[in-house]
C-alpha cells in the first residue's frame, strides 16, 4: 500500500513541475506591501539615533558627530522598526531586496553624498 501512495506522489510531482521560481532566469514578483530594503532620505535625517537603538540586529549605525548613517544590508531583517520610530519619517521600506553577495554589504550615507561600500570577508 505504501508503494501506491509513494508512486501517486511521484507521478503528481512529475506532472505538475516545479513549485519554485527559477531565480536567476525569472525573478519573483513583488507586491505593493512587500518589505525589502530600508531607504533613507539623508537630507531630512537629524541623526538622533533612535533607529540604531531600535534595530534588533544592530544593522544600523548612526554617528552624529560625523553626520553619517550606515546600514549593513545583510544583517537587516526588514522588521520595519526603524521606520516606525523615526521622528522625521526619513526612512521607508522599498519593496526590492538586497542582491545576493559574499561577505557583508554596508551602505554609508552622509549629508553630502551617498557611497556604497562592499566588504568581502
Amino acid at each position: 500500500m505504501a508503494i501506491l501512495s509513494m508512486s501517486k506522489t511521484l507521478f503528481k510531482s512529475l506532472v505538475h513541475g516545479p513549485y519554485t521560481v527559477l531565480y536567476p532566469v525569472k525573478k519573483k514578483e513583488t507586491y505593493e506591501r512587500t518589505r525589502g530594503r530600508v531607504e533613507i532620505n539623508i537630507s531630512q535625517c537629524i541623526y538622533c539615533g533612535l533607529c540604531q537603538r531600535r534595530c534588533p540586529t544592530g544593522a544600523i549605525q548612526v554617528n552624529r558627530g560625523n553626520t553619517t548613517w550606515s546600514i549593513d544590508r545583510l544583517k537587516c531583517i526588514q522588521c520595519n522598526y526603524c521606520n516606525e520610530v523615526c521622528p522625521k519619517k526619513c526612512l521607508r521600506m522599498n519593496n526590492e531586496y538586497t542582491s545576493p553577495s559574499f561577505g557583508s554589504v554596508r551602505d554609508d550615507y552622509t549629508n553630502a553624498r551617498v557611497s556604497g561600500d562592499k566588504e568581502n570577508n
